[in-house]
C-alpha cells in the first residue's frame, strides 16, 4: 500500500471523531445562543437585535472577503444568496421576535425541527433517499412541535405560543440553507461561504442599525445597553460568525442531515440556561422535546 493511500485512510478514519467533536461544540455553542437573544433583547427590540448580530458578523467577515474576493466563485452568487438569506438573515430576526413571547428553553426546544425539515426538503427538491421510518419520524417531530405551540398556554407554559411558529420558520430556513450548501457550495472553502453570504445581508444590516433606527441613541441614553451589546456582540462572534464557518465545515466533511443532527443536544443546553436563568420548564416541555427528537431519530434511520 501507498504512502498516499495510508494517508488518504487515515483521513478517512479521523473524519468522524472530527465531525462528532464539532457537533458537541457547536450545540453548546448554539445551544447557548438563546439566552444571549433574551439578554440582548432586555435593552435592545427585537428588530435591532437581529440586525447587530448579522452586523457585527459581517464585519468579522469583512477582512476574509475583501482579502479573498477574487477566490470566491461569484458564478454561485444565487447559491450564497440563499445561503445569507435563509441561514442567516432571516432566523435572526425570526428567533429574536420569537423570544419576545416565548422563552429561550421553548424556542431551544422548537429549533430541533432543523434535522426533519432538513429532510422534508432534501427529500422534495434535492433528491434525497424516502423512507417510512423517516416519514414516520418526521409526522412524530411535528406532532410535538405542534403540541407546544397549540397547548402550550393549556400546560402552564407562559407567553403567546403562536410566537413558536416565527422559530418554525427559522428551522425551515436553516434546513433550506443547509441543503444548498451541501449541493451546491460543497467544494468552496467554509470561509468563503460565510463571507460573501454575511456580506450580503450584513452590511446592508449595518448600514439599516446606524441610519434607520434608535440603536445610537440607545446606547447612549439606557444604562445596561453596552452589557446587552456585549451578549450580543458574543452571539455574533461565537455564535454566527465562527461557529457558521465551523458548521459550513461540517456538512462538507458530512452531510446536510448530519450536521443538522446538532439539534439534538441544542434544546438540552438551552433548557440548562432556561433553568439557571429561572424560566419554568416543565414536564410538557420534556414531553414535546422527545417527541421531537424521538422523530429526528427515526427520520435519520
Amino acid at each position: 500500500m501507498s504512502t498516499t493511500t495510508i494517508k488518504a485512510n487515515v483521513l478517512e478514519e479521523q473524519v468522524p471523531w472530527k465531525a462528532w467533536l464539532v457537533l458537541g461544540i457547536l450545540s453548546l455553542v448554539w445551544g447557548s445562543s438563546f439566552i444571549l437573544i433574551k439578554r440582548g433583547l432586555m435593552i435592545f427590540p427585537p428588530e435591532q437585535v437581529g440586525a447587530m448580530r448579522l452586523a457585527i458578523s459581517a464585519i468579522a467577515f469583512f477582512p476574509f472577503l475583501i482579502s479573498r474576493l477574487h477566490r470566491i466563485d461569484w458564478k454561485r452568487l444565487k447559491y450564497l444568496l440563499v445561503v445569507g438569506v435563509t441561514g442567516s438573515g432571516l432566523p435572526a430576526f425570526m428567533f429574536a421576535l420569537a423570544q419576545t413571547e416565548i422563552s429561550s428553553s421553548l424556542a431551544g426546544i422548537l429549533n430541533s425541527l432543523t434535522p426533519l425539515f432538513t429532510l422534508m426538503i432534501g427529500v422534495a427538491a434535492f433528491g434525497s433517499k424516502f423512507s417510512w421510518a423517516k416519514l414516520i419520524g418526521i409526522l412524530l417531530g411535528l406532532l410535538g412541535a405542534s403540541a407546544l405551540i397549540l397547548l402550550g398556554s393549556k400546560s402552564g407554559v407562559e407567553g403567546n405560543m403562536w410566537y413558536g411558529l416565527l422559530v418554525v420558520i427559522a428551522t425551515i430556513s436553516y434546513a433550506t440553507s443547509g441543503n444548498v450548501v451541501g449541493k451546491y457550495l460543497k467544494d468552496m472553502n467554509s470561509l468563503l461561504i460565510g463571507a460573501a453570504s454575511f456580506g450580503i445581508v450584513g452590511i446592508p444590516l449595518l448600514i439599516y442599525l446606524l441610519t434607520g433606527t434608535s440603536f445610537l441613541h440607545i446606547m447612549q441614553t439606557e444604562p445596561g445597553a453596552w452589557e446587552a451589546l456585549g451578549y450580543i456582540a458574543i452571539l455574533a462572534l461565537v455564535g454566527t460568525f465562527a461557529a457558521s464557518v465551523i458548521f459550513f465545515k461540517l456538512i462538507q466533511w458530512t452531510s446536510p442531515v448530519f450536521g443538522s443532527t446538532v439539534a439534538y443536544l441544542i434544546p438540552i443546553i438551552a433548557l440548562g440556561w432556561g433553568v439557571a436563568d429561572g424560566e419554568t420548564v416543565g414536564f410538557f416541555h420534556l414531553i414535546g422535546m422527545a417527541m421531537i427528537l424521538s422523530g429526528v431519530y427515526l427520520s435519520k434511520r
